[in-house]
């Protein structure tokens, strides 16, 4: 059976569509961003994950909101840079998206019907992430202040158990 998953997109920073079957048989890590709030630096850990695991499959994929606190007011170019120059980002990053009420982007909107969290099918705050196995299937969900040393230890064991 195939996953939803596969069935959305999205506009990257650059402004190019990417069609979430891309990232077919990987392992995903979506997770909404903020560059100016105080998890922020949570960038530094989820590049760390991706340089670590991106040969066994897995992609991080970026989605700045500023739906919370106003902590992501700039435009592409400026989300690009301050990830990039500040943090070393080299995942795939997209343009800025609401995740929750009527106008969140559909990848959310089906994420969380999938895994609800403590506040059922609302995202509490920036730095949400969600895990999506190698068939699509989202399989965990990790709270805001979830550091990615935290998936770090989940991923080691999902790596060892698809070898």
């Amino acid at each position: 059976m195939k996953s939803r998953f596969y069935e959305f997109e999205a506009v990257d920073l650059q402004g190019k569509k990417v069609n979430m079957r891309d990232f077919q048989d990987k392992t995903v890590l979506v997770v909404n961003t903020a560059s100016k709030c105080g998890l922020a630096p949570q960038f530094d850990g989820l590049e760390k994950l991706y340089q670590n695991y991106k040969d066994k499959g897995l992609v991080v994929l970026g989605f700045p909101s500023n739906q919370f606190a106003n902590q992501e007011p700039g435009d592409a170019k400026s989300i690009e840079e301050g990830c990039r120059l500040n943090y070393g980002v080299s995942f795939p990053m997209f343009s800025k998206v609401d995740v929750n009420g009527k106008n969140a982007h559909p990848i959310f909107k089906y994420l969380k019907s999938q895994l609800s969290g403590l506040l059922g099918g609302r995202i509490k705050w920036n730095f949400t992430k969600f895990l999506i196995d190698s068939k699509g299937k989202p399989v965990k969900r990790f709270g805001p202040t979830d550091k990615p040393e935290k998936i770090d230890k989940y991923l080691r064991k999902t790596f060892r158990n698809e070898n």
